[in-house]
């Protein structure tokens, strides 16, 4: 999780769009109002499911040799040509989501004081509010979010775990103990893709650090004129999400120049590769580019889980993927060093780690 600021940042007035949405202003305020080129067009044609990766974790972990080998192959597709993709029987258990996906929603439909006792200071990610707002006049999106660190210990911060919904505490460690042991599993199929040795990352990220964050969109009388997450990548090895159900379709990939729908399939977990694997395999598994859209009558909940390198582990190309015909792409760097800017721009990657040309 980003540190705390050395000097404070002035954000001005963030309105929460949940009491905006209560309010029915109407206009939209002009803070949330997105420049023309950045408004998202809404009537897209959503793929078919079959269009977006799926991958059959219990045929990886317990499939006969051909199923087995048949998802290997799928998820180095899925790697390298999407960046994402759906995982099935994935493990967790269904109750567990359903109950976490419940605490959250009960959360976020807590009375505004009680949730702004767990602030999110401005240029930190932990706690309730918006994170990534750097300046007085940037953009916001329309989305309430609740973050926390989870894993090593000492990035939590215990002022910020709510007591309030009950067992909402207790119910968020036993979730991210299980997601922790899917992103170790996951880790040791993509490494079998790109030829190497099965344990090669989680011997390689020391005590991997964890965080989570949930996410609410409201409905917008105008979603044509919003986003509910701006267009970034992630700088974690893996992301997790869980999309509440019912929830309307917001998740978008920017793929072949054009921003895609995700589809949920039902009780899955949609995984996507971050910066961090793009670095580590020289840009053959691509971390993609994605946003949120909102919806005018439905609201929207998901629950996001980043799994990443231990802060002071050195990060670059593996020497297995560099080669003549596959000259290093990016520098070396840690993690820390990484998440620092990262706080600051969710698309650090873009400018800093790439070799120099």
């Amino acid at each position: 999780m980003a540190p705390v600021p050395t000097s404070p940042i002035k954000v001005g007035h963030i309105d929460d769009v949940q009491e905006l949405r209560k309010a029915k202003p109407t206009t939209i305020p002009e803070r949330f109002v997105r420049d023309m080129t950045e408004r998202p067009t809404l009537a897209i044609t959503l793929p078919s499911l079959s269009e977006i990766p799926s991958i059959n974790f219990s045929s990886l972990v317990n499939g006969n040799k051909d199923d087995c080998q048949n998802e290997i192959l799928q998820l180095a597709r899925a790697c390298e040509d999407w960046g994402f993709f759906q995982v099935i029987n994935h493990g967790i258990d269904l109750s567990l989501l359903e109950s976490i996906e419940e605490l959250a929603k009960n959360f976020f439909m807590l009375p505004l004081e009680e949730k702004q006792k767990y602030p999110m200071a401005p240029g930190t990610v932990q706690g309730y509010g918006q994170a990534f707002v750097f300046s007085e006049d940037q953009k916001l999106d329309w989305c309430n979010m609740f973050a926390l660190g989870i894993e090593p210990h000492y990035i939590r911060n215990p002022k910020l775990w709510p007591i309030q919904p009950p067992k909402f505490c207790e119910t968020v460690e036993v979730y991210s103990r299980e997601v922790r042991k899917l992103c170790q599993n996951l880790l040791k199929y993509i490494a079998i893709t790109l030829g190497l040795k099965a344990d090669i990352f989680e011997e390689m990220f020391g005590v991997a650090v964890q965080a989570i964050r949930m996410n609410y969109y409201p409905p917008c009388s105008r979603p044509d004129l919003v986003l509910g997450l701006s267009p970034h990548s992630d700088g974690s090895a893996l992301t997790v999400l869980q999309q509440g159900k019912g929830s309307s379709v917001g998740l978008q990939i920017f793929k072949d120049n054009k921003w895609v729908p995700v589809q949920p399939i039902p009780n899955a977990l949609v995984i996507n590769i971050g910066d961090t694997l793009e670095v580590l395999t020289n840009g053959k598994y691509k971390s993609v580019e994605h946003r949120a859209v909102t919806h005018k009558e439905k609201d929207r909940l998901s629950i996001v889980n980043f799994y990443a390198p231990s802060y002071e582990i050195e990060l670059g190309p593996m020497p297995e993927l560099v080669d003549e015909n596959n000259p290093c792409k990016y520098r070396r760097y840690t993690h820390g060093e990484y998440n620092k800017h990262y706080s600051i721009s969710p698309n650090y990657k873009l400018g800093v780690i790439y070799m120099s040309k």
